[in-house]
């Protein structure tokens, strides 16, 4: 059984972070925490792995200990040709960051994204200013329901294609570019989806900025916000967020059916 030294046996549900830097983020060490305080018999490892060994790592997790992973921000779409089987949002959006292993079969699901959307309805969030129309931007669109949300982009003609995809009817519309001054204060929260190397024209951000960047990926909003002095949210100002929607995610699925007290031959 898993014990207070992290110590691992056969029984042990093993899960792994899979990314290319996932040494340097703590998602692991916090979610281990979470399956301590409830007893369980499960560990999160991190595995670094880079873009040449990502599809030979996941084609021999098929017939490996490791019950699943969470996938990092820079492999979310390369996943999605691995699976066996897909959540229809995975299908819709195709991109995947959490994957269960059921037998030798992979499952793809879409996990940050809802914990992100969930951390901005306890926030009490309303109006969403959303940059982007990349895949990220889409979900983010298409699952967030119950808001506000504003659309932004350089290119309004893209723009408008987008929202016409994601679904979004009657979209309010606006163009960020170059030599333009934007006010985003207004909104609840900005939440950065968007392919953008600088965020010049924002001249004010909101109480929250979110973009779900890792400490290793360049984020032109968190540079922005430092430059207003605003409040910038990225993956790693979300571990406990993000351990909690897995933790939910890991029971639903039943893999947390035994506690560390379970006597199992």
């Amino acid at each position: 059984m898993m014990n207070n030294a992290n110590e691992i046996s056969h029984h042990t549900k093993l899960y792994g972070f899979i990314g290319e830097y996932a040494g340097q983020s703590s998602i692991s060490a916090t979610l281990n925490k979470l399956f301590k305080a409830n007893n369980k018999d499960a560990m999160m490892i991190p595995m670094n792995i880079r873009e040449d060994d990502f599809f030979f790592t996941l084609v021999n997790m098929k017939k490996s200990h490791v019950n699943g992973a969470l996938i990092s921000n820079e492999y979310v779409k390369n996943v999605v040709e691995v699976l066996d089987e897909a959540s229809e949002a995975v299908k819709r959006f195709g991109m995947c960051d959490i994957i269960i292993r059921d037998g030798q079969k992979l499952i793809g699901d879409i996990l940050g994204m809802k914990a992100a959307i969930k951390f901005l309805h306890d926030k009490n969030c309303k109006k969403i200013a959303l940059l982007g129309i990349g895949t990220r931007a889409k979900a983010f669109s298409s699952l967030a329901n119950g808001f506000e949300i504003s659309y932004f982009y350089d290119d309004l003609e893209k723009l408008m294609i987008f929202t016409d995809e994601a679904g979004a009817k009657d979209a309010d519309i606006n163009r960020l570019a170059e030599g333009m001054s934007v006010d985003l204060s207004l909104y609840d929260a900005v939440v950065d989806f968007s392919d953008f190397a600088v965020l010049k024209p924002i001249d004010k951000l909101s109480g929250i900025n979110l973009d779900m960047k890792q400490k290793k990926e360049f984020s032109p909003l968190k540079a922005r916000a430092l430059e207003l002095e605003a409040c910038y949210i990225g993956f790693d100002d979300m571990l406990s967020e993000l351990s909690e929607a897995l933790f939910e995610f890991l029971k639903d699925k039943k893999h947390l059916e035994y506690d560390k007290s379970d006597m199992r031959f």
